[in-house]
């Protein structure tokens, strides 16, 4: 992301405002009643919330349409309205927001509403008010009628099938068809078991859950999960598979294979509405012609600013540049992890078929000689791991005055390199319990070095794995470059060999 940052500022600023998108879909009310609990009932073992005031947003297709208006694009929206207050309330909502609409009246059915009871800012109940199930003919030709309208002046398509009515499999079929027709993109957000409604597709985009129901897969097995997504690419006529994975991240899939985009670790208050804004940001990004694999990091990046709020609130063009400018930090800070979270982040990685490599050191004065090692380790391997010694490790293999540099300072230098993947700090004098619980596909040290004085060595070709020995650019080194400022002290005594990088 940070690679890229610039020229996304520059797409969400000047390109998204000049798009146009048409989203159809089960639109609803979101209802928030906001109190606070200080008891138990006394007539059952309930809390008793104390409300306090009540609010009320556009939820469904309909919060699809904010997210894409707050962050430039102009929206249109179409959906069922019931002919009742809710229906009167959702559409004044979306008028205010400055978003076209074009609401069909059903007669003798319900807007779809959910009222969520929070006490002290948690959710304590949910209620829904919904009539699901096909609507009249009539009724679907007056959607239809008016999506048809507005197609040609738009540059991608929105379905996004809350399995309320709107999205019938016939309603799918026409709209994809016409939108293919005029080479209008068409992202989808499922809700149907049967992806065959959805083919023609740009892509679909279901959560785990809907993924593994429309395999028949078990959800906790990702992997093979993913493996039998590829398979349904080319039969439904997409050009690929968005699968967004909760905490993991959002998962890429193509015939060939699949990629994951990790999302960044963060305190998670509500994750309602997290999938309408993945789906606009996507729909954006492909209105643009912007890559997938870009496009996902994106919405993973939105998709981490909703979750930071209560209840299914968009995020806006501003929260999501002030996000990106902070991206560069937050991706340092992300690299520098527990053995712990590593091992978390290594499995996603040996998900997704890459290669691990590990170096390790001091790295207490960064120079050319280290550069040179990270940049061909990382060119053997798809990641890169580095072990840093802990400062009193440090000071334990060098002695007085160090380390130069504290090992925070060490560490955000490191994760700052394009080449290091992550960063995990050791306090003992070898790397040898990292090497033993991250079980490297290769151990690559400096030219310093022979296989048989690398520690870990013997342990990586115990499980398969290579040591690999990258040349040492001659007269480079911490201890020499302090050598020759240090008064005292000459160039030609020897420097105590340590498993520094």
């Amino acid at each position: 992301m940070i690679e890229h940052r610039e020229r996304l500022a520059h797409l969400i600023e000047s390109d998204w405002p000049h798009k146009s998108i048409l989203v159809v879909g089960d639109v609803m009310l979101d209802r928030y009643l906001w109190g606070e609990v200080n008891r138990i009932s006394p007539e059952a073992p309930v809390p008793v919330v104390l409300a306090s005031r009540e609010t009320s947003q556009p939820g469904g297709a309909a919060n699809v349409a904010m997210n894409l208006t707050r962050l430039g694009a102009t929206t249109h929206v179409c959906g069922f309205v019931g002919d009742d207050e809710p229906g009167r309330i959702l559409a004044e909502s979306i008028r205010t927001e400055g978003i076209p609409s074009s609401l069909v009246l059903c007669d003798g059915l319900p807007t779809t509403t959910k009222l969520r009871i929070l006490g002290g800012g948690q959710q304590m109940l949910r209620v829904d008010s919904e009539q699901t199930g096909p609507r009249s003919s009539r009724e679907y030709h007056q959607l239809l009628s008016r999506a048809f309208d507005l197609l040609p002046s738009c540059d991608a398509l929105v379905l996004s099938d809350y399995a309320k009515g709107a999205l019938s499999a016939q309603v799918c079929h026409d709209l994809i068809a016409a939108a293919r027709e005029r080479g209008v993109p068409i992202v989808v957000d499922p809700k149907s078991k049967d992806f065959n409604r959805y083919a023609g597709a740009t892509t679909v985009c279901p959560n785990l859950a809907e993924l593994a129901s429309a395999l028949n897969e078990d959800r906790h097995c990702l992997e093979r999960l993913l493996i039998h997504a590829q398979s349904m690419v080319e039969p439904l006529q997409l050009e690929f598979l968005t699968a967004t994975l909760s905490e993991r991240g959002i998962a890429l899939i193509r015939p060939a294979g699949h990629v994951i985009a990790p999302a960044a670790p963060r305190p998670v208050f509500d994750v309602s509405g997290a999938g309408d804004t993945v789906i606009a940001v996507l729909a954006l990004c492909i209105s643009c012609g912007v890559a997938p694999e870009v496009a996902i990091r994106l919405a993973n990046l939105a998709a981490g600013i909703v979750v930071g709020k209560h209840g299914a609130a968009p995020v806006s063009q501003a929260e999501l540049l002030s996000e990106l400018a902070s991206e560069a930090f937050f991706a340092v800070q992300q690299k520098v992890l527990s053995l712990e979270t590593a091992l978390v982040q290594l499995a996603r990685w040996r998900e997704n078929g890459e290669r691990v490599a590990f170096t390790n050191g001091c790295f207490d004065l960064l120079h050319v000689g280290h550069l040179t090692l990270l940049e061909k380790a990382r060119a053997m391997a798809d990641r890169l791991i580095v072990g840093l010694n802990s400062d009193s490790s440090v000071h334990g293999l060098k002695g007085m005055g160090r380390p130069v540099n504290p090992e925070q300072s060490r560490a955000q230098v490191l994760a700052s390199l394009p080449t290091v993947d992550a960063v995990i700090f050791f306090d003992e004098a070898t790397p040898l319990r990292l090497i033993r619980a991250i079980r490297p596909d290769l151990l690559i040290k400096g030219g310093d070095y022979t296989s048989e004085t690398i520690v870990g060595a013997e342990d990586v070709a115990s499980w398969g794995g290579q040591v690999r020995i990258v040349p040492l650019v001659q007269g480079v080194s911490t201890t020499r470059f302090l050598s020759a400022n240090s008064p005292g002290r000459k160039l030609d005594e020897p420097e105590v060999q340590s498993q520094e990088g």
